[in-house]
């Protein structure tokens, strides 16, 4: 069923190999980060830096918790051998991790994780184990969508239950810290069916503790180009967008997700037509963005950058080749993400107005934006200075600078003015 097991590094003195990287690697699969119980933790990490050129430092002195970056990317913990392997491993979230081998290439599995391998199925060691650390809920979605396995009916109903106690005002259980949801949630969004991810998330109660927000959309039909609700729309562009673009970076992934999440705050309804209107959701959806990412503790430029790509989502597509230089200089930073965010939102709406001609003209559109992007790279190097202004137009410095010398730029991005002194007739033929 499995790939055949790859080699493992040599196994530090006394030490045994634990966790997900023995689950790899009877999965046929190279770990990436190598998990190790050994006697001396300090002196086990030192030893293998020395021989891989690696870096070893002190997690946590105090519990004797090590850690090697090896080169490639490859992580190696270390921690001190349990006194009781057999108890330390039924302490542990699912059968597939409480698993330990030894040098010898014996499988301590006091759980039936290797049963539960071969038959691709997620398995709790315990409803108590789940409850000591509710995050696990969540690493139950994060694993199903990583390893392809499948939750067995018992485990199932655990993390319902955990889930539903999170959510109850009683607070009987205590919500894990943000930023190691943030982590999970960063896995999960990083592998390629990270869309059927969500909605896994949705089905066990889990998405409410998340970005309530994006639940807000379940239900809201939209009509007009779109052939599914809020909700199931932004699901089903992030799967669009992973289907094109799989190199997608974080910000781009979460943009998509949330690129419509303004709509249910700003949901009306057009007096003369009757038509439902969602005026200003791209301005509502990047501030919600911001404050879902920003409290799931997501980094500061992944934050600004998902809000700005879900501000900008409905830009009018140029129709001409003029206007597509005009978008380029505009949007320059945000391209090429933000035709990939407006792909994979035009490629989920297929409701009764799509049509042929709409998506070649559509496609047209991202032509003329690409070859001018391509025509142009890089913004050109600036004709004037803000002195220059200051002292063709009598100015003092202010905001009226600024904005002659932005309306310079998109005068050369157009192609209307190439040189110092065409750009200063531009503006004195603006004053007058």
């Amino acid at each position: 069923m499995f790939r055949r097991r790859p080699p493992l590094p040599p196994f530090p003195a006394g030490g045994l190999l634990v966790g997900g990287a023995a689950r790899d690697w009877l999965r046929g699969v190279t770990p990436h980060d190598y998990d190790w119980a050994v006697p001396d933790p300090a002196a086990a990490a030192r030893t293998l830096a020395g021989k891989v050129g690696g870096s070893a430092f002190a997690l946590d002195e105090e519990r004797g918790y090590w850690r090697v970056h090896a080169p490639g990317g490859v992580q190696h913990d270390f921690v001190p051998l349990p006194d009781d392997l057999t108890d330390d491993l039924r302490r542990r979230d699912f059968t597939v991790n409480a698993l330990a081998l030894t040098p010898e290439r014996r499988v301590v599995d006091p759980s039936g994780g290797q049963a539960d391998l071969r038959s691709r199925r997620l398995r709790m060691v315990s409803e108590a184990n789940l409850r000591d650390d509710p995050l696990r809920a969540w690493r139950a979605v994060r694993f199903e969508i990583t390893l392809g396995f499948r939750l067995e009916g018992d485990t199932e109903a655990a993390v319902r239950r955990v889930a539903a106690d999170l959510a109850a005002a009683a607070g009987t259980l205590p919500l894990p810290a943000a930023e190691r949801i943030r982590d999970e949630l960063e896995v999960l969004l990083g592998h390629p069916d990270a869309a059927p991810g969500i909605l896994r998330l949705e089905d066990l109660g889990l998405l409410a503790l998340t970005l309530p927000e994006l639940r807000e959309g379940i239900g809201m039909v939209q009509g007009g180009f779109h052939h599914l609700d809020v909700f199931q729309h932004g699901v089903e562009a992030l799967h669009q967008l992973l289907t094109r673009f799989p190199d997608a970076d974080p910000a781009l992934r979460w943009a998509t997700l949330l690129h419509d999440v303004g709509k249910p705050r700003t949901r009306g309804t057009n007096p003369r037509s009757g038509r439902t209107t969602f005026y200003g959701h791209d301005r509502v959806g990047a501030e919600l963005a911001r404050a879902m990412l920003t409290r799931l503790r997501l980094p500061s430029a992944t934050v600004d950058r998902a809000g700005a790509l879900v501000r900008a989502h409905m830009a009018q597509l140029p129709s001409n080749e003029r206007e597509a230089r005009r978008f380029v200089h505009r949007r320059r930073p945000l391209l090429p993400d933000l035709l990939r965010l407006m792909l994979a939102d035009r490629e989920a709406s297929r409701g009764p107005d799509s049509h042929p001609a709409i998506r070649h003209a559509y496609a047209r559109a991202f032509e003329r934006v690409l070859a001018a992007l391509e025509e142009q790279p890089q913004a050109p190097r600036p004709l004037l200075t803000g002195e220059d202004v200051m002292g063709l137009l009598g100015l003092s410095p202010g905001p009226a600078v600024g904005q002659a010398l932005r309306a310079v730029a998109e005068a050369q991005a157009l192609g209307e003015v190439r040189t110092p002194e065409e750009a200063r007739a531009f503006l004195l033929s603006r004053r007058t």
